[in-house]
């Protein structure tokens, strides 16, 4: 069951204004962790990338201290996904900014997704492209309708994810998740400096393995070695199927889960 708190500076309020920015123009930033045993071990990380992020569009944050306060009481000690939303906050019609906006922000639990099949993900190719802006690029900023509509090209339950390319048939990552691939005992990710979502997992990952950032295509990934999505939620997930090329699973998997799972608890023992 997913319960909100919603908040107007520091004070808490019963529902968002209608002419909440981040409603009418998806002009706010958002977080999802994970929460293990109702605390948040990658906090740090997830508040640093919203303090990053913020400034870059000229929002206010709120005070650290009551934004976790609050999360961990709506956690109550238990295992969940905790997603913290932040707008800019009231605004009248039109894409000025208010110059004195108080942000608005909302908090809410969410039950963890199922587990990952055991063989590993099949993916697909999305037909979307997404669109090159340094501007936006590495933020989880709230227009998400590159994602919506590539998420939409499916429904079949047997695809767990899609891929994305880039208006220049780059490798961005997936609809919801950053992509990895290994090819000659090299660890491989694309950059998120022209688009795409400098994901918490990933930049865990590379804080943790020798794990080089270049441009990938499509080309690249067939010749892969092994290929893992991974995101704050659900960590590492082995693919096993991207349209006709698959991938038993790989050794070389093993010591990164290992590794993921001494810096987030959730994590630990996913490699046994």
């Amino acid at each position: 069951m997913t319960e909100f708190r919603l908040f107007r500076g520091a004070d808490r309020i019963d529902a968002l204004s209608p002419a909440d920015r981040a409603y009418a123009y998806g002009d706010g930033v958002f977080e999802t962790m994970r929460a293990h045993r109702g605390e948040l071990p990658w906090w740090d990380r997830h508040w640093a990338r919203l303090r990053h992020s913020a400034p870059r569009l000229g929002l206010i944050l709120p005070e650290e201290d009551q934004v976790r306060a609050e999360a961990q009481a709506l956690l109550a000690g238990e295992d969940a996904v905790l997603k913290l939303i932040l707008s800019r906050g009231e605004g009248g019609r039109g894409y000025a900014p208010p110059a004195q906006a108080i942000p608005s922000w909302t908090i809410s639990r969410h039950p963890l997704p199922p587990p990952a099949p055991r063989e590993g993900l099949t993916l697909r190719w999305c037909d979307l492209r997404v669109s090159l802006q340094p501007a936006l690029a590495g933020m989880k900023h709230c227009n998400r309708l590159e994602q919506v509509l590539a998420r939409a090209e499916w429904d079949d339950p047997n695809v767990h994810e899609g891929l994305l390319l880039n208006t220049d048939g780059e490798l961005v990552g997936a609809t919801a998740a950053n992509v990895f691939m290994l090819r000659a005992g090299t660890w491989l990710t694309p950059p998120v400096d022209r688009c795409g979502v400098a994901g918490v997992c990933r930049q865990a990952l590379i804080d943790l393995a020798d794990i080089q950032v270049r441009p990938l295509n499509a080309a690249d990934l067939a010749r892969a070695d092994a290929i893992f999505l991974c995101n704050a939620v659900r960590g590492i997930l082995p693919v096993a199927r991207l349209g006709e090329r698959q991938w038993a699973p790989h050794p070389g998997l093993t010591g990164l889960r290992r590794r993921l799972g001494s810096s987030h608890p959730a994590f630990a023992g996913l490699d046994d």
